[in-house]
């Protein structure tokens, strides 16, 4: 619409120019031209600018990559502006924390097996095979479940006590192969915060002794010095609630395990008895 009306005005002055020339004096000519020239401009100009921001506008909400940039940069900043003395070990914390945590539900979900599926093929090794085939399908499974079994069946020629002992002493001793690391992890997990604290009371008493050096109360000198120190607070609780939430799904993932162990222990000292492999 705009280069439309401008076009018209173009037009018009034109028009009026030539009409101009016909009865005018040469000068009075070169004085109206001028003028329809900058008439023109100064129309022009401000739908030039008008669209030139609309095509900035459009690229700046067309371009998604920069928000993910814009984070990180943000993340870079807080770190700096927290100190980096105090922000690198809860760092450490967070990054020790994690690497723990992924190792655990490696092999949590690496000892998971079917259970149900288990039992029936050690029955009925032991239905066709006997203790030694049962044995070799132990062998051949992974987890803690399978080595159970497999120490039970090697102590049932010495009868069922012996055999339900070995089950409950090398089931404890799986049980702690799974908690293996989980005292570190709660460790970090209680670490990080108070390192952040940490931060923050000293981040606080250098403030104050700003203040003291200074000799008066700046508002922005305690406002900034403030928002220094809570970075390191923010930051420890902001790592602990991570580590948190592995925590307790490494705990329940144990918990299921545990329990499957006893069950299948259970039905392990049942198939012995009924197949009178093991001696009461």
């Amino acid at each position: 619409m705009k280069k439309t009306i401008s076009s018209l005005v173009i037009a018009a002055a034109m028009t009026f120019g030539f009409v101009n020339l016909s009865v005018a004096e040469p000068n009075d000519s070169i004085t109206d031209a001028t003028e329809v020239v900058e008439e023109v401009t100064t129309e022009e100009t401000p739908s030039v600018a008008e669209e030139a921001q609309m095509g900035t506008d459009e690229t700046v909400a067309s371009d998604d990559t920069q928000v993910e940039l814009s984070f990180v940069q943000t993340l870079k900043q807080k770190y700096i502006e927290g100190a980096p003395l105090w922000m690198t070990p809860v760092l450490i914390c967070l990054i020790i924390g994690l690497a723990l945590s992924i190792e655990r539900i490696v092999y949590l979900n690496l000892s998971t097996i079917n259970t149900k599926k288990f039992l029936d093929e050690v029955e009925t090794a032991l239905q066709n095979g006997g203790v030694e085939a049962a044995k070799d399908v132990c062998r051949n499974t992974r987890g803690p479940i399978a080595s159970i079994f497999y120490q039970g069946l090697d102590r049932a020629e010495e009868g069922i006590e012996m055999a339900e002992k070995s089950v409950v002493s090398y089931g404890g001793v799986q049980m702690g192969l799974l908690e293996k690391g989980l005292s570190w992890l709660s460790l970090f997990i209680a670490l990080a915060p108070m390192l952040g604290f940490l931060g923050t009371v000293i981040g606080m008493i250098f403030a104050f002794d700003k203040i003291v050096s200074d000799g008066q109360v700046s508002p922005t000198t305690v406002a900034g010095g403030i928002k220094v120190s809570l970075l390191t607070t923010v930051f420890g609780l902001i790592a602990a609630i991570i580590l948190q939430i592995f925590y307790n799904y490494i705990v329940s993932k144990i918990d299921g395990l545990v329990n499957e162990m006893e069950d299948a222990s259970i039905s392990l000292v049942d198939m012995m008895l009924k197949h009178k492999i093991a001696k009461v």
